[in-house]
């Protein structure tokens, strides 16, 4: 029920998105999987969205890295302007069918677009789509995603997948934290002028990447 400009207005300017996720203590005492909270900041460090996780303890314990979700992305008025929805899918390399997916609504209830994994033997790569279901934008990242000691970059592309236009990068949080905790900071670089609507497909994308390749799948146990 909110008009459409208003929710997104802090990306019409912005060509930079820090996602930085919360450190748990209790995830850090007893390793934990806890609920993940983030801010999202702009590219001077200052907050402008809350994002918080939603989901049943027993998805976070079984399904780990695959489990559900609804992230609920609020402003500083506690608005909330941005939905991403996550349903339970298939993860394989092998499996090309029932790869994983996202929705993004924003306002909540109006989707601004999706996330869609692609199926490829080697690389991780997805498309983003607009409202419509149209690709919009191609998501490819590294063969190895472990990023011991350095920051770990999934490029985003056109369509034709051979002109680089942004990254989504994962930032080396250092040895303690990544050991003790799964939390973690990415930054988001697009195009200024890219629809803001996309923009926040972007960040659904973000935390789809930091869920399936960045959460340590036995930490749910």
């Amino acid at each position: 029920t909110y008009p459409r400009p208003s929710c997104l207005f802090f990306f019409k300017q912005l060509d930079q998105i820090i996602i930085h996720q919360q450190v748990e203590l209790l995830e850090a005492i007893l390793g934990t999987e806890t609920s993940s909270k983030y801010e999202i900041k702009n590219h001077l460090g200052q907050r402008v969205y809350f994002a918080v996780e939603e989901n049943e303890c027993f998805d976070r314990r079984l399904c780990a890295p695959l489990r559900s979700f609804t992230i609920r992305i609020a402003d500083g008025a506690g608005r909330e302007v941005i939905r991403v929805l996550r349903p339970l899918r298939c993860s394989s390399c092998c499996c090309p069918c029932f790869l994983q997916q996202l929705e993004v609504q924003s306002p909540p209830g109006v989707i601004a677009g999706y996330v869609v994994q692609n199926w490829d033997p080697f690389l991780p790569k997805f498309t983003i789509q607009n409202e419509s279901k149209e690709d919009v934008l191609k998501i490819i990242g590294p063969c190895a995603t472990c990023g011991c000691f350095e920051d770990v970059e999934f490029e985003v592309k056109a369509l034709n997948e051979m002109t680089t236009i942004g990254k989504i990068s994962k930032y080396w949080s250092g040895f303690v934290n990544n050991v003790f905790t799964n939390t973690a900071n990415f930054g988001i670089q697009v195009p200024v002028d890219l629809d803001v609507r996309i923009k926040a497909v972007m960040i659904g994308a973000c935390f789809l990447i930091d869920l399936m390749f960045f959460e340590n799948s036995l930490d749910g146990f």
